[in-house]
């Protein structure tokens, strides 16, 4: 047998990581000497627990005890027609209660086919990704992959063995499983968050068929309407989630409920705004959602403070069924009628703002190819945008973020502003890598141009939260050398105040309710937005 066994724990742990190791018959079992004979079927592709031992117990009898222990004690929602679930994936001791309560919705269902929708953790890589392998083993038993997987892979964006970079986690010498050598690694050896919903689903289901699906840089939108047609009544789709990460328990609270209203709103452009390492799988099941009527039904919610851990830095968790029939609930809007703002009145004529979007484009093709910001002549810019004026230039791709960076405050001509800010949006944005030429034509341009910001005075958080005007009011936050900001757009994917100010708090790296605590100050400034397109 090629490769070396990790030893680790006790005899029986090794016996246990031995038999892991064998060869495989064509019914699952061991053979005498783990080599091919002439009447040996092919060998089994099976891909291996990675987390047994350390996100749940290693042995089948604890395991199972320990399900059935979180299971007796979940409440029945007793929900018909139901069609997929949001689930944690987190160690059991922490997220256990929180997913039992979901899979105990699925006790005794005629389901065939479970698809998983997990993130990755440790690869980097493009597509979702569907292991070319027979089978998934958990210490309950082997789960054999269903033939809509190899189908599967066949639309794009769905992938079989895609090029990935994989960062191996700290435990990876743990792992109970024969290590690959470097460089052979896939989005699904290490993968935790998928292979910690297969005891659960054994456990309910007893006899079904997988989808396992790795989900990597992808648009959910796409990989839905890949995925659909392989949609019916008795297949069930789990997406794996945990959702706030090393907030504060009130924090956590705030950001994680404003995230679960989202999902059960089925406001897409909402949930966008909200962090959630399974964003992509949920985004995914909603779009699947959407397009059937489904709804969706919050289950339970908690973090790792109200489970097994501190309450100065959680996790957080949630269990929501979606399920078919009953009313269709519209898609709600962001914001309520009652709140919308009124138009604000526009500074820039329609070809001042062409000129802008222009230049704008001109500067990323430039920049793909030239690396360098054109040429501008100065006698063509219309008189008004050589004013000195602080801008945001924001870069899309499929209705996602691209790039965006800007000057909040004035600090050169707008024209100027403009070209270097779209410059740096396709270039220098950290966050992504630089916009190459083969995306030109899928990216989308969108300029806000910025009013100088003024200070908002407070005296309490309630005050605060009074004076701000969703959609509106841009709002700098400072604190210290400290400070961030975010553009009136923003409120459409945060249209809560609290939620809105947490985020900002978080994103200057400052205490997440530094706002509701009197020693920051903010500013408010207003934008004129245009983007490509528009009439």
């Amino acid at each position: 047998m090629n490769g070396k066994l990790l030893l680790i724990g006790a005899a029986a742990a090794v016996l246990a990581a031995a038999l892991a190791g064998c060869e495989k018959s064509g019914n699952g079992g061991p053979t005498k000497t783990g080599l091919p004979t002439a009447t040996s079927p092919k060998k089994e592709r099976i891909r291996e627990p990675a987390v047994a031992g350390a996100f749940y117990p290693r042995d089948k009898e604890p395991l199972s005890k320990i399900i059935d222990t979180y299971l007796a004690a979940a409440k029945d929602h007793q929900i018909k027609d139901l069609r997929g679930l949001i689930s944690p994936h987190a160690g059991y001791r922490f997220s256990g209660p929180t997913a039992a309560i979901g899979y105990k919705q699925l006790a005794g269902r005629d389901i065939q086919t479970v698809v998983v929708l997990a993130p990755t953790h440790y690869a980097s890589f493009d597509g979702a990704s569907i292991p070319p392998v027979d089978a998934y083993r958990t210490p309950l038993g082997l789960i054999r992959l269903s033939p809509k997987a190899a189908q599967l892979t066949k639309t794009a964006p769905f992938v079989s063995n895609p090029i990935c970079q994989v960062r191996r986690p700290r435990w990876w010498r743990q792992a109970p499983k024969e290590l690959p050598p470097f460089g052979k690694d896939t989005p699904h050896t290490w993968e935790h968050s998928l292979e910690v919903q297969l005891p659960f689903l054994q456990a309910v289901l007893k006899d079904f068929s997988l989808v396992p699906v790795v989900q990597g840089n992808v648009d959910p939108k796409a990989a839905a309407k890949a995925l659909a047609k392989y949609i019916d009544d008795k297949t069930f789709i789990v997406a794996s989630t945990d959702l706030s990460h090393f907030l504060p328990y009130s924090a956590a609270n705030i950001l994680d409920r404003a995230c679960v209203k989202a999902i059960c709103r089925m406001d897409i452009e909402a949930m966008g705004g909200h962090e959630a390492c399974g964003k992509r799988p949920i985004l995914t099941l909603m779009h699947i959602a959407k397009s059937r009527g489904w709804q969706a039904k919050l289950l339970d919610y908690r973090n790792s403070g109200d489970t097994a851990g501190d309450k100065s830095r959680v996790v957080g968790y949630a269990a929501i069924a979606f399920f078919a029939g009953g009313k269709v609930v519209p898609t709600v809007a962001a914001t309520s009628p009652a709140s919308k703002p009124a138009t604000l009145p526009s500074i820039y004529t329609p070809e001042e703002r062409k000129f802008l979007l222009d230049l704008a484009r001109k500067t990323i093709a430039a920049a793909v190819n030239e690396k360098m910001i054109p040429r501008i002549d100065v006698g063509s810019v219309p008189k008004k945008l050589t004013e000195e004026k602080g801008c945001f230039v924001t870069l899309t791709k499929g209705g996602r973020l691209r790039g965006c960076i800007g000057y909040i405050f004035p600090k050169e001509p707008l024209y100027k502003a403009v070209a270097q800010m779209t410059y740096n949006a396709a270039m220098k944005d950290k966050r992504f890598k630089p916009v190459t030429k083969d995306e030109l034509d899928e990216i989308h341009i969108e300029v806000s141009v910025l009013t100088v910001p003024k200070q908002l005075k407070f005296t309490s958080p309630e005050e605060l939260l009074l004076k701000l005007r969703p959609q509106i009011d841009g709002v700098v936050l400072r604190l210290g050398s400290r400070q961030s900001t975010y553009l009136p757009q923003v409120w459409k994917q945060m249209p809560d105040k609290m939620v809105f100010l947490t985020r900002l708090s978080l994103k200057a790296g400052i205490d997440p309710e530094a706002w509701r605590k009197g020693y920051v100050t903010m500013l408010i400034y207003q934008a004129e937005a245009f983007e490509e397109g528009e009439r």
